[in-house]
């Protein structure tokens, strides 16, 4: 008999996530019926995108959304095989009975140098984020500026470098002079810490004084106010996320009027959740896979070791502790 741990959540979040949001409980998993496979966790992810969501699609006690990299322990499905490492959407929780249907195999041209744990980050649902967020609403040409916020983190890191490889003169903004100095160490032409400068418009205006053609939205906020002004014309901007209001609950604060400047410089704006291109997601990740393995697009992972620590990951990563990817290791 299998005990599956998972943490729920116990209340809708107010305001920033806190421990007593979260509870651990445990579960006797039956056996297996035929046709079922048992999974175990080996990595799991932690998100942004978890905040909003959970109240969009959770109910209190739920157990908590997300993706995890599982290993087969046992299997009653012959096209399962024991120790197959598969990608389930099964939240936070240790263990797993599954048919099969529900599960994405790793790439299975996947190397032996690279860790399971990408299939999370650069090689998953962030670099495909940033792949198809960033190449198919910015459409990046060489030669382009390209400015990103929340730039150190899973996706913005990885938007980055792959603008880089596009030819494209790149301006990364992140919370912290670590930060700072990982992005200049995978290629960002200027990066600078948003929260030590004297003034925002004055960082942007230093990093790229002709302007900003592509500009990739991590935050909104006053980051996005003072970056609107700045656009070049004809700019594109991509909005993947927007961390600064995610704690803010139903009432957003309001911002300036932005119809001005997307009038009078013709911007286009538009935002976008990665499963549109959800039948392109092979193709993504074997770019993506071929430029880590080129040395063109690096990664970093910021571990988290013990499923008991997931609430404090979890709160850590929306803090913006982390570089890189943040992951759970069982």
């Amino acid at each position: 008999m299998v005990v599956a741990k998972s943490w729920t959540m116990v209340q809708h979040f107010q305001g920033a996530p806190k421990p007593e949001d979260f509870k651990l409980v445990e579960k006797k998993l039956p056996p297996l019926q035929a046709g079922e496979i048992l999974l175990e966790a080996v990595f799991l992810s932690v998100d942004p995108y978890m905040r909003p969501y959970s109240r969009r699609t959770m109910k209190e006690g739920d157990v908590m959304i997300g993706y995890q990299v599982a290993r087969i322990i046992e299997s009653k499905n012959s096209a399962f095989p024991l120790g197959g490492y598969y990608l389930g959407n099964f939240g936070w929780t240790t263990h797993s009975i599954s048919n099969g249907k529900d599960l994405r195999p790793l790439l299975p041209e996947w190397p032996e140098s690279l860790p399971r744990s990408l299939a999370l980050g650069c090689v998953g649902m962030p670099g495909l984020t940033a792949y198809f967020g960033f190449l198919e609403i910015c459409n990046p040409k060489p030669g382009e500026v390209v400015l990103i916020n929340c730039a150190a983190g899973a996706v913005g890191s990885v938007v980055g470098q792959i603008a880089k490889i596009k030819g494209c003169k790149v301006v990364g903004a992140a919370g912290s002079d670590d930060k700072v100095k990982y992005l200049k160490e995978i290629g960002f032409d200027v990066a600078f810490n948003y929260k030590t400068v004297s003034s925002l418009d004055e960082a942007l205006k230093k990093a790229s004084p002709e302007g900003y053609d592509c500009y990739f939205e991590n935050v909104g906020g006053k980051f996005f106010d003072a970056t609107l002004p700045q656009m070049k014309d004809f700019g594109r901007i991509s909005v993947c996320g927007a961390i600064s209001v995610y704690n803010e609950g139903d009432v957003l604060p309001s911002g300036p009027c932005v119809q001005p400047a997307f009038i009078f410089k013709q911007l286009r704006m538009e935002g976008f959740l990665v499963h549109r291109w959800t039948d392109r997601f092979a193709e993504g990740q074997k770019q993506l896979l071929q430029w880590l393995l080129e040395g063109k697009v690096k990664y970093h992972e910021h571990v988290t070791k013990g499923f008991e620590n997931m609430p404090a990951g979890f709160m850590g990563m929306l803090k913006g502790d982390n570089i890189g990817k943040a992951i759970i290791q069982v």
